[in-house]
């Protein structure tokens, strides 16, 4: 009995330990540009390039600002990103909200449950992690 809990307990700690959450943009939505919010409480480094090459590879370019959304913004983008450490730093969770004229119409959630647990994949590059969510993110844009 003892040996299947341990088979088990592994088996959970080295499978999928990564849940991604995507509410797509709207295909009838415009979306060309988007304006970044900054945040300063993100300490991710590379987050907002890779979030910025990825858009703009979607063909969205972008700009970030901080304090007051700039009129010419219809569409701005709010994040969030952490870290975690297990003998380095690595990105463990990050959020991303678009709004249109001040509604929400589109969100992105990557999480690694359990902060990624034994998985090798947790140390995986900021790009590595965040292209695909930005893919599905931007998957029904028409």
């Amino acid at each position: 009995m003892k040996n299947n809990f341990v088979v088990a307990a592994a088996a959970v700690a080295l499978s999928g330990c990564t849940a991604v959450t995507v509410k797509p943009v709207d295909t009838a939505e415009r979306l060309d540009h988007i304006c970044i919010q900054d945040n300063p409480k993100v300490i991710v480094s590379d987050f907002v390039p890779v979030v910025r090459d990825r858009f703009y590879w979607h063909g969205v370019s972008s700009e970030v600002f901080s304090g007051s959304i700039p009129e010419q913004c219809q569409y701005v983008l709010t994040y969030t990103a952490l870290r975690s450490w297990d003998f380095a730093t690595y990105l463990s969770h990050a959020e991303l909200r678009i709004e249109h004229d001040g509604r929400q119409i589109a969100y992105a959630e990557y999480h690694l449950r359990g902060k990624g647990g034994f998985s090798l994949n947790k140390w995986g590059s900021t790009k590595s992690k965040m292209d695909p969510v930005i893919d599905e993110l931007l998957s029904g844009r028409g």
